[in-house]
């Protein structure tokens, strides 16, 4: 087993699934506790037309699928606060639509297209030196983003009326944390794949509901469920010789079903008493 951390490859793999796990914990508490889970849905499904389209214009998928991601992220903002369309309704036709026009430009794109089933299904073991400096870069200013302006975060967030009565930039604020979800979706894309990477950004978080609904100690505890789950299931796939992502989302599932088990054993004996 100790064999295998001597290959780059696993290597790359290793810090890929810590550094993800972090950021998509991070990125996952803001949208669990903000009950945006449909527009991550909608938005990694979106960025499946920018991966169609830069396969049929010969530039880099994952360059377009940021365009397409923040293109989408902000769309569904600007509908739902600007032109007071539902968001649910916003989120449906940005789903439709990237999976569309994935679906058209792959089509047109002439001969086989490569590595397209590591971005549906993912593989983690395809990660290279760029793509951890990239995840890299995004975690330094995710935490810096975070660290320097927390509390205006929160305000923004979750009482955005109050946030304008203390002149706080409510807009800017949500605006930028709707791109750094985007960003954080795309940059994922690779690890767990556009199928499965929803589970990323909401098991942990629904692990750590079990023992708190508070957002700093909820963000520690997912961090914690995402960093352990996704380092044992990249080991259980070596083991295993299955896909990782697989084995990444099953144990986020086992990892939330002793959770739940836990709290609701805590909660009976707090009856009980």
């Amino acid at each position: 087993m100790l064999d295998i951390l001597g290959y780059s490859f696993f290597q790359n793999a290793l810090l890929g699934v810590l550094i993800a796990g972090v950021a998509a914990a991070i990125v996952g508490t803001y949208i669990v506790t903000r009950r945006m889970v449909f527009i991550a849905g909608g938005v990694t499904h979106a960025c499946f037309g920018g991966l169609g389209l830069g396969y049929f214009l010969g530039v880099s998928p994952i360059a377009m699928a940021s365009v397409f991601a923040v293109a989408s992220s902000l769309g569904v903002e600007w509908l739902s606060t600007r032109q007071h369309v539902r968001r649910d309704s916003a989120i449906a036709v940005i789903w439709a639509l990237g999976m569309a026009l994935g679906t058209l430009f792959i089509f047109l794109t002439p001969g086989y297209v490569p590595e397209l089933n590591s971005f549906l299904f993912g593989n983690i073991l395809t990660i290279t030196t760029s793509d951890l400096l990239a995840f890299g870069a995004f975690l330094v200013v995710l935490l810096a983003f975070f660290g320097l302006f927390y509390r205006t975060i929160i305000a923004c967030a979750f009482d955005p009326d109050f946030a304008r009565t203390m002149n706080l930039p409510v807009t800017a604020v949500n605006c930028t944390m709707t791109v750094l979800t985007a960003l954080c979706i795309v940059l994922t894309i690779r690890l767990i794949g556009i199928m499965l990477l929803l589970s990323l950004f909401t098991m942990p978080q629904m692990t750590a509901e079990n023992f708190t609904r508070n957002f700093r100690p909820m963000a520690l505890i997912s961090v914690a469920a995402s960093v352990v789950c996704s380092v044992a299931g990249l080991v259980a796939s070596y083991v295993l010789n299955v896909p990782a992502s697989a084995t990444i989302v099953i144990m986020l599932v086992v990892a939330y079903t002793v959770a739940r088990l836990i709290g609701n054993k805590k909660r009976k004996s707090a009856l009980m008493i």
